[in-house]
């Protein structure tokens, strides 16, 4: 088993009940790791809920975790994937002034290249749309700070696995 810290993604898969946000992150608080992307969304099916944690820690911390939140909440399952096994992105936006976008040729051009694109435009600001990894959204957002970003905002990753999980099978079984 490695001793080197890997990115690991999580996926965890739960009944919608409130408070589980707080046991899920405490559970990686105590054991001081630091979560360094977590986004919950609805699953695949009604009333199932899913989170997707993006942590840097060893495989056996890895498997320890699993085993906590499997034990400490109420979770259907809780899977584990390495970056290979998963197809994953982030969103983000940006809202900046109209004008550059008519008078700086050079902000069109760096949209297009970076396969963005605008959302909404109004005589005030614009808005632009990127998903895709995070080195693609670090690398846009530094071309447009140039220009002065007026807000960003940035989602965490969400990813999907390559292969078919056994997951899937479970939540059928939820909805019959």
């Amino acid at each position: 088993m490695s001793t080197e810290n890997k990115q690991y993604t999580v996926s965890i898969y739960t009944e919608n009940n409130i408070g589980l946000l707080n046991r899920i992150s405490a559970i990686f608080q105590r054991r001081h790791m630091n979560i360094e992307s977590l986004n919950t969304s609805p699953s695949e099916i009604e009333g199932v809920s899913r989170f997707t944690i993006v942590v840097n820690i060893t495989e056996s911390q890895m498997k320890k975790i699993q085993g906590q939140i499997e034990k400490q909440v109420e979770v259907i399952k809780a899977y584990y994937h390495t970056e290979e096994e998963i197809i994953y992105q982030q969103s983000c936006m940006f809202k900046m002034r109209s004008n550059l976008l008519f008078d700086e040729r050079q902000i069109q051009n760096i949209i297009k290249e970076s396969n963005a694109r605008i959302v909404t435009v109004n005589r005030d600001f614009f808005v632009i749309e990127k998903s895709g990894r995070k080195e693609e959204i670090d690398l846009l957002h530094r071309e447009l700070t140039v220009f002065g970003i007026m807000q960003f905002t940035r989602s965490g990753r969400i990813a999907v696995t390559k292969d078919e999980m056994k997951i899937s099978t479970m939540l059928k079984a939820l909805q019959h």
